[in-house]
């Protein structure tokens, strides 16, 4: 049984705190990648419930006429204004110290394992309970995408996109590009790696 899934980025969001939306760039991203999808035969698409990553998703579904659900376990490892006063600088100290440290447990949000654990554990419940030769969309961040490849494959897998892919994650996965994931015999393959085509 062979499923095949397409990670997305959310568009280019509003630089400020909290749930923020697209901006002009990030909707036109949104648009052109719904665009490449309605050629895909698309059979579910989830997005997390943040807000750039709805906007994305909601494109997707008018474009392809799928329903667009939202699953919580595709929300980012965590998000500026999730822990009250932090600052930006700070926001971003905790994410480095995520980033280098997957068992770090931060004051607000999941470790970088327990982000990858989450978005594992989704798809593989799509895997299992989908038809044979569905072709899922799921919207969600780049560091959750990054979590789970970095949690899921050896490192020599994942050098073969970038050098030094675990050292340069935080900088692999612009906004609305496309992962290809294909789940076949309880193993996951990466066919393509944050595949920016469609934008140009």
């Amino acid at each position: 049984m062979r499923t095949t899934f397409f990670l997305v980025r959310h568009g280019v969001k509003e630089k400020r705190i909290g749930d923020v939306p697209l901006t002009l760039e990030g909707l036109i991203q949104a648009k052109l990648t719904a665009l490449h999808l309605a050629n895909v035969p698309i059979t579910k698409l989830v997005a997390s419930p943040l807000r750039r990553a709805i906007d994305t998703a909601a494109h997707i579904a008018l474009q392809t006429n799928v329903t667009l659900m939202e699953n919580q376990r595709l929300r980012e490892r965590a998000n500026w204004g999730d822990l009250p006063e932090q600052t930006f600088e700070e926001f971003i100290a905790m994410w480095d110290r995520c980033t280098s440290d997957p068992d770090y447990l931060p004051p607000v949000g999941d470790s970088s394992k327990q982000a990858g654990e989450r978005l594992t554990s989704l798809l593989t419940e799509l895997a299992l309970s989908e038809s044979p030769d569905s072709h899922i969309v799921i919207v969600t961040h780049g560091g959750l995408i990054t979590d789970f490849l970095v949690n899921t494959f050896p490192e020599h897998e994942l050098n073969v996109w970038h050098p030094d892919f675990i050292a340069m994650q935080s900088q692999l996965v612009p906004e609305c590009s496309i992962t290809t994931l294909i789940h076949e015999n309880g193993k996951y393959t990466i066919q393509d790696f944050a595949s920016v085509e469609h934008l140009r």
